[in-house]
């Protein structure tokens, strides 16, 4: 690990058993308590999941800037928008398959087509939801947020990353969606790991291949990398934490540099992170890639270590796809 930990300030224990575990979501918590402790315009809604969400902890801290509006995500969505245009910057918090499932006729022209300041928090994102099944499982988030006009996507790796991305979004003038998912993960990044909007994070350097993707599914990628050396193949790990806007730079970059590339997300592979960066590869460098992803599928109950395998998301399904594009150079 000794030739990525150090220049991308990742945990010492990033592939040791015994690194920190903690889902993506209480980033979110953590972060928004911090930045209400700092700026009194911050403020939290929530559709009935305020311990799901970890907005419970802001409910704690700042009763009076708590507002829970029950099972009306529509609703909800509104009222933020009216908080913003107030001067508040308003978080919204619930599942992703009910934000912006469920309300984004409200995102679209209610907060972007105004470019409100309303930051969306998307939990309980991807296959690995697990048990709740494929009602519960959202896939398709990225694709519904990104295509909006001024619309800002985060997609962050690991709870660390979530708490910075929530401070940088509250920087941003105008909407932000930030997806999050339920299970524990490594948390393999740290205080010091960069962490810019727009920019992408290289993870460990390599030339055969380059391994890009965003969300808790980029600490697996790092084991497929690990494991690959055997192989004699040097894979490059790019953390794209950012979807919109995308680094176009660092994605052109290693595609010149490694002249395949797998994409790597919990994700519809249709209109998610893989056809972000193949959208910027058609424009710049076009190389051979293989997906990893939700591959036009709904999910289903499970853990999430018996769906991420089943659903070929994981770090042996990551190792199938690096060799297999190998093979397309």
């Amino acid at each position: 690990m000794s030739n990525f930990s150090k220049a991308a300030h990742l945990s010492p224990a990033t592939l040791r058993h015994d690194v920190h575990m903690a889902p993506t979501r209480d980033g979110y918590g953590i972060g928004v308590v911090e930045l209400g402790e700092n700026d009194e315009r911050i403020a939290v809604l929530c559709a009935d999941l305020a311990e799901s969400t970890r907005s419970n902890l802001f409910r704690e801290k700042f009763p009076e800037r708590f507002i829970e509006m029950g099972v009306a995500e529509q609703n909800m969505a509104n009222v933020a928008v009216g908080l913003s245009l107030n001067g508040k910057i308003p978080f919204i918090a619930t599942y992703a398959v009910f934000s912006p499932g469920r309300n984004w006729d409200q995102i679209r022209i209610s907060s972007c087509y105004n470019n409100a300041n309303v930051k969306f928090i998307g939990a309980h994102a991807g296959i690995s939801v697990g048990p709740d099944g494929g009602t519960h499982q959202a896939l398709e988030d990225i694709a519904l947020t990104r295509v909006l006009p001024n619309m800002t996507v985060l997609v962050p790796c690991d709870s660390e990353e979530a708490r910075k991305a929530i401070h940088a979004a509250a920087k941003i003038n105008g909407p932000v969606y930030i997806r999050l998912a339920r299970v524990a993960t490594p948390v393999f990044t740290t205080e010091k790991t960069p962490f810019t909007v727009g920019k992408a994070l290289q993870l460990r350097d390599g030339d055969d291949v380059a391994i890009i993707g965003a969300g808790p599914i980029m600490h697996s990628a790092l084991v497929a990398a690990h494991q690959l050396v055997e192989k004699g193949i040097s894979c490059r790990v790019i953390n794209l934490p950012t979807i919109k806007p995308i680094d176009s730079d660092a994605i052109e970059q290693a595609a010149r540099s490694c002249r395949a590339i797998v994409t790597v997300e919990e994700h519809q592979i249709f209109g998610g992170v893989g056809s972000a960066i193949t959208e910027v590869l058609a424009q710049t460098y076009p190389v051979p890639v293989e997906f990893i992803g939700m591959h036009n599928s709904f999910g289903e109950s499970g853990t999430p270590e018996e769906l991420l395998h089943k659903y070929r998301m994981d770090a042996p399904a990551i190792v199938r796809a690096v060799l297999k594009v190998i093979k397309r150079k």
